[in-house]
Formats: structure tokens, C-alpha cells, sequence
């Protein structure tokens, strides 16, 4: 059960990642609503995650894919950077959380 709150945790992390961009530094009402709430909510869902789970592995699988998805987004919705160099540095993010499911890093 800990990897399913991870999971959903991870999406109301780049949830509120997103949200701030949109809420212009906290100034618009909405999107800072938004941020707040779904910062809690990540919040919230890691501490039952790591009630099972590993704490370093469960902060650093919601940070890394924190991360990736404001990458990711940044690049389809704000027209961020695709630079070859910065894609092979999400590619790294993304093994080094792929790491932390195998069984000799448990």
C-alpha cells in the first residue's frame, strides 16, 4: 500500500510544482489555492507511504519524479529547454529512481 500512496503523492507533487508556475509567485488566487493543497496533500500521502517504505526512498521517488514531471511539463507547457544535455540529466533522475525498486536496494 505504501507505493500507491507514493504514487498518488507524487502526482499532487508535480501537481502543486505546475500550479505555482501558474500562480505568478503566489499572487493569483486559484492557482495558489491549488499549490497549497495539493502541497499538503503530497505531504500527507508521503508520511503514510513511509510508514511501510524505506523514508530515503520513499523522499527521494517523490522528488525525483517531482522533478522529471516539472521537466516535463516546463518543456510541453512553458516551452522550457530541450537541450540533449538536460534531457540525459532527467534520463539519469529517472534510472536512479528505477534503482531504488530493485531488490538489492531495499
Amino acid at each position: 500500500m505504501g507505493w500507491v500512496y507514493l504514487f498518488v503523492a507524487c502526482l499532487f507533487e508535480v501537481t502543486w510544482v505546475v500550479s505555482m508556475k501558474y500562480s505568478e509567485g503566489l499572487t493569483r488566487l486559484w492557482p495558489t489555492v491549488v499549490t497549497l493543497a495539493a502541497t499538503v496533500a503530497s505531504f500527507i500521502l508521503l508520511a503514510q507511504a513511509v510508514r511501510t517504505l524505506p523514508v530515503a526512498t520513499g523522499y527521494i521517488v517523490l522528488n525525483g519524479v517531482g522533478a522529471v514531471g516539472a521537466v516535463l511539463f516546463g518543456i510541453f507547457l512553458f516551452g522550457e529547454s530541450t537541450h540533449p544535455l538536460r534531457i540525459v540529466c532527467v534520463l539519469l533522475i529517472m534510472a536512479g529512481i528505477v534503482g531504488l525498486r530493485l531488490p538489492i536496494a531495499s
